[in-house]
């Protein structure tokens, strides 16, 4: 493989600003363009896009954007013999700040204080509401990039941190690591539960009524992983009965979440609109990646997170 070209689809505009991610692109030794819908690939060009199009499997290598690439078709990528990466192991700190934030908002009440100041009202809150995340337990589902970088920041405030991964083996500072089959097991004694895992066939709908059964009264989800992970419905039977204390939810079954949705109306619920990765340096952490492959393929080197 020889890369003559990197085309930057404008889809990456749902994350970053396309001209910056340009700028910091070029100067490297191969030529960098924006293309937008029309554009047709070929031998020696390189796609960065943030979604699919059929166009994309021509070219000799495509970078996904973002972490998931559910959406790509990679058995078509693995048959047309085109390289498809993507962006894992670049959200590790701003999710796990961004799941912190959750965490310390919903135990110091900071969200409740947030609504009585724009109601102009000065609001105690019960002496019992307000905790402290030391010696608080939480249960990260799902310990690769996000969850690690999830763990390691509560396990510094204090947090007993327990995990779910697929293999079981120890993760530094994640005191037990427990089987996805051990699911319910692993959330029942956390104060907070977070869903950091993927969405494969096995972790969609993996969080549904029995795990909320399981969890405290006063347990909340804070999921920065996919929402299908999640039975929504499930989820807002849980919070009306009182099942769990409440959530902070980065994503969704459907994107924007519909207006008529039950979860925009609960106190305890944070919505965030799929932001737990922002930063204003994403640019350059993408562009560090695709540099780094494109050096790989001139060096004849397995390309970093592969996976087609």
């Amino acid at each position: 493989m020889h890369i003559e070209r990197i085309a930057v689809d404008e889809s990456v505009g749902r994350t970053m600003p396309p001209g910056l991610f340009v700028e910091a692109l070029s100067g490297h030794g191969v030529p960098v363009e924006r293309v937008g819908d029309d554009e047709e690939f070929g031998p020696g060009d390189a796609v960065a896009t943030f979604g699919h199009r059929d166009a994309f499997v021509d070219a000799d290598w495509v970078h996904c954007v973002r972490a998931g690439y559910d959406e790509f078709p990679v058995a078509d990528y693995e048959a047309a013999g085109t390289a498809l990466t993507n962006s894992t192991g670049v959200h590790g700190t701003t999710v796990g700040e961004t799941v912190v934030a959750y965490m310390l908002t919903l135990a110091r009440r900071l969200h409740a204080y947030r609504d009585a100041q724009r109601d102009r009202e000065w609001d105690l809150p019960r002496y019992k509401e307000p905790f402290t995340l030391d010696g608080e337990r939480v249960c990260v589902v799902g310990l690769g990039t996000l969850g690690r970088g999830v763990a390691d920041r509560a396990a510094a405030l204090g947090m007993d941190v327990v995990g779910v991964r697929r293999s079981g083996d120890p993760v530094e500072n994640v005191s037990t690591v427990f089987t996805p089959d051990r699911l319910h097991e692993a959330v029942a004694d956390a104060r907070f539960v977070v869903l950091a895992m993927p969405l494969t066939e096995e972790t969609a709908g993996m969080v549904a009524a029995p795990a909320f059964e399981a969890m405290r009264e006063d347990a909340y989800l804070v999921n920065v992983a996919r929402g299908p992970v999640v039975d929504e419905d499930d989820l807002v039977a849980a919070l009306d009965a009182g099942d769990i204390a409440g959530a902070a939810l980065d994503v969704f079954a459907e994107e924007p979440l519909p207006a008529e949705s039950p979860l925009w109306g609960f106190d305890e619920v944070l919505v965030t609109p799929h932001v737990s990765a922002a930063t204003g340096k994403y640019h350059e952490d993408i562009a560090a990646l695709v540099r780094e492959n494109v050096e790989k393929i001139a060096a004849g080197d397995p390309l970093t997170n592969r996976v087609a």
